[in-house]
């Protein structure tokens, strides 16, 4: 018993991620975390883009003329 509860006490971070992992899947919460990672992403994307323009342009066309 008492080697029980000294393998909760040190694996209690452990045990409590896989829980909530556990949860996050189980109610398919996880596509609408994706969903914010996404829509963030795009955002960071659109951002940069609009701010250097010049930049994403040249860089666009040397990878065009590569291929």
């Amino acid at each position: 018993m008492n080697s029980f509860k000294q393998f909760i006490s040190d694996y209690r971070g452990a045990i409590i991620g896989a829980i909530i992992a556990l949860l996050i899947i189980f109610t398919r919460l996880y596509m609408l975390i994706v969903a914010i990672i996404l829509i963030v992403i795009g955002i960071f994307i659109g951002n940069y883009v609009q701010h250097n323009k010049g930049d994403v342009k040249e860089k666009i066309k040397s990878f065009i003329d590569r291929l």
